[in-house]
């Protein structure tokens, strides 16, 4: 009696969870999953986004590797992705470390701190456009500087480093949580033990620290490296791809020229080899830094 009762009871909580889980599901495949095998379809065709079309087979993903626009894009990608990962990853660690420390009003700033990340990036891409635009350079003429007395956004060899310091502004608060979350996980039992040894400064924080919070070292490279690859935002609101198209992202080359410029197939196609890098690049560094936890 008591078995039926249980595999009754266990028969709706099955099904309870089915209900919930069959919408969600539902609504996943159709705005995530249909829309991604669309696209990869679209990808072996000459589909302008209108209109008829024909296959054209692998064409579109030949002439990705011939298209001189395509390679300066990924360049420009990776380099922003690269630099402000690092620059996010470094700050956030050192400000996690300072507001997990015994101080006055560190919730406080905690909140403060994360302000950036409440903002839209479509917002703070705009703000930072007038920064750029007008308030720089009105500094750097009253200081007498030829590189701050120009706008960032209108120089090709200097609108990266703005879009670098938007996107790292911005992702440095949700790092810092992430390393504060770390930091509060490591005993305070083997900072004592550690004391004992004469572990103080660095050597506290490459001996004890660093090894304990390895795992959200792996968090934030990763998805610092997924979401900067994918910058669009920030470029929209700043540069949209100027000047010149020196800072043409890929996800903006994908959106401009995918819906606006006709090339809905051809962009389908460098979507899809930017989905397989950006894959192969998290395994890779999941797998380096997988082992790296494991030596430490």
């Amino acid at each position: 009696m008591k078995r039926q009762m249980q595999s009754r009871s266990i028969g709706r909580k099955d099904k309870t969870f089915l209900a919930m889980l069959l919408p969600i599901m539902i609504l996943f495949f159709l705005f995530n999953t249909l829309p991604l095998l669309q696209g990869f379809a679209y990808s072996f065709t000459n589909f302008r986004g209108f209109g008829s079309y024909n296959f054209v087979g692998l064409r579109n993903y030949v002439n990705l590797f011939q298209d001189d626009r395509i390679g300066h894009s990924y360049q420009f990608t990776f380099l922003v992705a690269i630099v402000t990962t690092i620059i996010v990853n470094v700050i956030s660690l050192v400000l996690a470390i300072g507001l997990n420390s015994k101080i006055r009003f560190k919730s406080t700033l905690r909140g403060i701190y994360f302000i950036p990340a409440v903002l839209g990036g479509l917002v703070i891409g705009y703000i930072f456009n007038f920064f750029f635009t007008y308030i720089l350079p009105a500094f750097g003429q009253a200081v007498g500087s030829a590189t701050l007395s120009s706008s960032f956004l209108s120089n090709p060899q200097l609108a990266w480093i703005a879009v670098v310091i938007v996107v790292a502004w911005q992702s440095i608060a949700m790092n810092t949580i992430i390393y504060i979350s770390g930091l509060q996980t490591v005993p305070q039992d083997v900072y004592e033990a550690g004391a004992l040894d004469g572990a103080t400064g660095w050597k506290k924080f490459k001996n004890l620290t660093l090894p304990l919070i390895m795992p959200f070292v792996t968090i934030n490279m990763v998805l610092c490296m997924k979401n900067f690859l994918m910058v669009f935002d920030q470029i929209m609101s700043l540069t949209k791809g100027g000047p010149a198209q020196s800072t043409e992202s890929i996800s903006y080359l994908i959106y401009n020229n995918g819906l606006g410029g006709g090339q809905f197939g051809y962009q389908s196609a460098n979507a899809v080899i930017f989905f397989v890098i950006i894959v192969i690049i998290s395994l890779l560094q999941l797998k380096f830094l997988g082992s790296k936890e494991e030596q430490l």
